[in-house]
């Protein structure tokens, strides 16, 4: 950081009285607040003042018109060569003095606001760690369904509903005193929304308790500290604040999608596949309703957060339970459901059931179309995981679909992709089945996420492809008919 000049001509002398009076009156603003300070600097050099950090913008300003410029000078200071900048408390403070000021005046200004800001910074951070404390532990009464206990200590608010982002990565403890800094979180009610954080069990989990609107500041905060840290996230909600552990779970869930270049990812998006829009909604609605019966809502977001994390351990670390829990509870699942959820086809299947529109919601938007089989789907006993309805993936609309998504694949990448999804993407089963090397197979499969521009790593994505290979399939697609050109990688059982 720099400092500008002012030098346009001074307006009489400066001397130590005037010194002394300023620091006085910037010592008294500094008793009373950051914003107080940071008026009266701008007072003092008869022009504007901002405080502006790199994640959170404008962290004070007066007038608050001088947000955006103060901003810019910070990122930009050579595109204003008279304003001053110098680093504090961990920003930049900007001085925009008027013309007639004198630059030994504003300097003088400028260095004691920035001395009184560090002073802040310090007290504040020597009572952070006891605010953090309490923060996490709000977090925890939340997630233990004690959502009356926790408004009433955010000051009884008509707070009704909560967004929870989960972050992961190295820079985590770091990204915590940023986002911290960059939110400023107060108990004290402020724009209908009080945000917590915490680090629970080596994650930092923002909750932003909210009235029902969500304006997207805390989302905005959170992209920025995930670019600069490299972090990556998850986020669920707006759900109303009973369901904590809901949103909780989702937030996991959906950051096992996260990528380096989508480091931020909706719960929403992941949960609802592009291929059940275009099937017809009232048989794949009421299919849906049938097969999914004998569950309950817990069993049917438990079986949700598995496939979408793909993994029982990632479910587990989601949901907060033991990976034996799990693998009991999925165990119980597939024997109501009477179905094989080791298989691929009967998971895909599983993940558009629990994804399905609701039967009354579905019925309303088909009230023109047919309903010739109608009267079988209504029959629980006659709805399977292993089959949907027939017909439902024999439209136009999801053969284009699916076409659009595998066509042009090479035929050993669609063979060992193929065969890769069959065995849940466990690359050592799927390579001794192709008889070709582990490293081949993983050079295949990059190939292939490039050139179908998908995400391999998500699991709905590989939910998505698997039905899509079945739909375009015109041979077997078996690891018998890979096509071999001799050698070791290549070789024949």
């Amino acid at each position: 950081m720099g400092t500008g000049t002012t030098g346009h001509g001074p307006n009489g002398p400066w001397d130590a009285r005037d010194g002394r009076d300023t620091t006085g009156r910037l010592l008294r603003a500094a008793t009373g607040s950051g914003a107080r300070l940071i008026a009266e600097a701008a007072t003092l050099v008869q022009g504007w003042a901002v405080l502006a950090d790199p994640i959170a913008g404008a962290v004070y300003s007066a007038p608050a018109a001088a947000a955006a410029d103060g901003v810019h000078a910070a990122a930009a200071p050579h595109d204003h060569p008279y304003s001053v900048q110098l680093p504090a408390a961990g920003a930049v403070l900007v001085l925009a003095p008027a013309p007639a000021t004198p630059a030994e005046h504003t300097g003088h200004v400028a260095a004691t606001t920035a001395a009184l800001l560090e002073v802040r910074g310090q007290r504040a951070a020597e009572l952070r760690g006891e605010q953090m404390r309490l923060h996490t532990t709000l977090l925890r009464l939340l997630l233990a369904g004690h959502a009356d206990a926790v408004v009433d200590a955010l000051g009884g608010g008509a707070y009704t509903h909560v967004t929870v982002y989960r972050l992961t990565g190295e820079d985590t403890p770091a990204a915590h005193q940023v986002l911290w800094r960059a939110v400023r979180p107060t108990l004290t009610p402020h724009a209908d929304a009080c945000t917590l954080l915490g680090r629970l069990d080596g994650e930092l989990v923002v909750a932003e308790v909210h009235r029902g609107s969500d304006d997207g500041r805390i989302l905005r905060l959170v992209s920025r500290v995930c670019e600069r840290h490299g972090l990556l996230a998850g986020m669920a909600g707006p759900l109303p604040l009973a369901e904590m552990s809901t949103a909780y779970c989702d937030a996991a869930a959906a950051r096992h999608s996260a990528t380096p270049a989508h480091r931020i990812v909706p719960a929403d998006a992941i949960g609802a596949p592009r291929l059940a829009p275009l099937l017809p909604a009232a048989p794949y609605a009421r299919w849906a309703a049938a097969v999914l019966r004998p569950l309950d809502p817990a069993q049917q977001h438990l079986l949700l957060v598995w496939l979408r994390t793909g993994s029982k351990p990632s479910a587990a670390e989601a949901l907060g339970l033991s990976a034996g829990t799990v693998r009991a509870r999925i165990r119980e699942a597939a024997r109501l459901l009477d179905a094989d959820l080791e298989d691929a086809t009967v998971r895909a299947h599983l993940l558009l059931a629990l994804r399905a529109p609701a039967p009354a919601d579905a019925d309303a938007a088909a009230d023109a179309a047919s309903g010739s089989d109608e009267a079988a789907l209504r029959n629980a006993g006659e709805a399977r995981l292993e089959a949907l309805p027939g017909g439902i993936l024999d439209t136009g609309a999801v053969r284009a679909w699916a076409g659009g998504l595998v066509d042009g694949l090479e035929p050993r990448l669609r063979i060992a992709l193929t065969c890769w999804l069959r065995h849940h993407a466990r690359t050592a089963p799927a390579a001794t089945e192709l008889h070709v090397h582990r490293t081949t197979l993983t050079t295949w499969l990059h190939q292939c996420a490039d050139h179908l521009a998908q995400n391999l790593a998500d699991a709905t994505v590989r939910a998505e492809i698997h039905l899509a290979l079945r739909i375009t399939r015109c041979g077997r697609d078996a690891p018998a008919d890979l096509p071999r050109r001799g050698g070791r990688t290549y070789r024949r059982a």
